[in-house]
C-alpha cells in the first residue's frame, strides 16, 4: 500500500510502458501505474523524485511503510540494496478516457549509447556531468514493466513549482541548459496565445533540438554544444514593462544569469526564478549534503 509522507506529496509506485530516444542526450521514459490516479500537478516545472533500483536488483527498495520516517530508514539501508535517488523535473501528465494515466520524465544521457558524450548531461532533467551515472545507466535500458517508486505531488498547487508568472506579465524570458529542457519546453507548451516570449535552451547535440509546439509569441533559441550567456547578454530584448525571467540549469550559470537581468537589465529580483538543479564538480548526493 502506497504510504503519504508530508503533504502535498506522497509515493507512487510506478512501472516503465515504454521509451523513446528525443536525441543523442535524450531519452524520454513513459510510467503508468494504479497510484497515479493520486497524482495531481497544475505545474509545468514540477520537481519530482525518482527512486530507482540499486545496480543489480530488479525493485527500488524505499521503506515507505516507515511514513515520515522513510528518509532516515532509507539513508540507513545498505548501499548495495538502497534505491538510487535522483530529481527530475514532470515532462508530461496524460490523462485520456479508457486509457490508463501516464507521465513522461525525459532523461539526460551521458557516457552511454551510440553519439552519447562521457562530459556532458546530467541526472535532471538532475545531477552533474559525469561518466554514465547509475540514472543514465538505468534509462538507458529501461524496458516495459521496470519498477520505480516516485515521490511527487497529490496536490495540484505545490511548492515545487516554481514557474509563477505574476498577471501582469508582459514578457516571459526563459535560459535552460539541457537538464531544465523537460521543463523549459513544457513551459513553453503551456503558455497561451498572445504571450510574449523569448527563450533560450541548451543541448549537446543537433540532434537534441526539438520542435516545440507553443502558442505564444515565442522566439526560442537553441544554443547547440556552447553556451547561451554571450547571446543573452547581447540581445536585445522587446520592450516590457513587468518582464518575468525563469532560469534553471547549473547552479553557478544560474547564479551568474540571475545577476545579469536583475543588475545589468534591472529586472525586479522579486521577478526572477531561479533553480539550481545541479552544480558542477558534485553528484546530487553530495549536493544534497551541502544543503544547496
Amino acid at each position: 500500500m502506497t504510504t503519504a509522507v508530508a503533504a502535498p506529496f506522497r509515493f507512487f509506485s510506478l512501472q516503465v510502458v515504454r521509451t523513446r530516444r528525443l536525441g543523442p542526450s535524450l531519452v524520454r521514459v513513459t510510467f503508468s501505474g494504479a497510484d497515479l490516479a493520486h497524482f495531481h500537478s497544475d505545474g509545468r516545472d514540477q520537481s519530482l523524485s525518482l527512486f530507482i533500483p540499486a545496480e543489480g536488483r530488479t525493485e527500488p527498495a524505499v521503506p515507505i511503510e516507515l511514513g515520515d520516517g522513510w528518509w532516515q530508514g532509507w539513508r540507513e539501508l545498505p548501499d548495495d540494496v538502497r534505491a538510487v535517488m535522483r530529481s527530475y523535473t514532470l515532462r508530461e501528465l496524460r490523462r485520456e478516457p479508457g486509457a490508463p494515466d501516464e507521465i513522461d520524465i525525459d532523461f539526460v544521457l551521458h557516457g552511454v549509447g551510440p553519439g552519447a558524450s562521457p562530459t556532458l548531461g546530467s541526472a535532471r532533467a538532475g545531477g552533474p556531468p559525469s561518466p554514465a551515472g547509475p540514472a543514465s545507466r538505468w534509462a538507458s535500458r529501461a524496458a516495459t514493466g521496470d519498477r520505480v517508486v516516485l515521490l511527487g505531488p497529490a496536490v495540484a498547487d505545490n511548492r515545487a513549482i516554481r514557474f509563477r508568472p505574476p498577471e501582469d506579465t508582459d514578457l516571459v524570458l526563459v535560459w535552460g541548459d539541457e537538464t531544465a529542457v523537460p521543463a523549459a519546453t513544457a513551459i513553453l507548451e503551456s503558455l497561451p496565445a498572445g504571450t510574449r516570449v523569448r527563450a533560450w535552451l541548451e543541448v549537446p547535440h543537433a540532434g537534441d533540438v526539438q520542435d516545440v509546439a507553443t502558442a505564444a509569441d515565442a522566439e526560442i533559441d537553441w544554443m547547440v554544444g556552447g553556451t547561451a550567456e554571450a547571446a543573452i547578454r547581447g540581445a536585445r530584448l522587446p520592450t516590457a514593462e513587468h518582464p518575468y525571467v525563469w532560469i534553471a540549469g547549473e547552479s553557478g550559470r544560474v547564479k551568474e544569469l540571475r545577476r545579469h537581468f536583475v543588475g545589468e537589465r534591472g529586472v525586479d529580483r522579486r521577478r526572477v526564478t531561479f533553480v539550481g538543479y545541479w552544480r558542477q564538480g558534485l553528484t546530487e548526493e553530495q549536493l544534497r549534503e551541502t544543503g544547496e
